[in-house]
């Protein structure tokens, strides 16, 4: 049985943390910024986890993440 591969999708945009969350980037923070509000753009800072009812469908997608 050949090895699964990784969707190169996934591994740019998915870090699967030790205690098994997954880490995603926020989006609307890469373009158009000047009408955003700055408490909007300021929230957007930083990573947050993928949803629960997310997190399997990206598992799959990174085999041995």
């Amino acid at each position: 049985m050949p090895k699964m591969k990784t969707k190169s999708s996934a591994k740019k945009r998915f870090v699967v943390r030790p205690g098994g969350t997954v880490k995603r980037g926020q989006a609307f923070k890469r373009h158009i910024l000047t009408k955003k509000t700055t408490k909007n753009k300021r929230h957007l800072r930083g990573a947050v986890n993928v949803s629960a009812a997310d997190s399997a469908a990206v598992k799959s997608l990174m085999p041995y993440a």
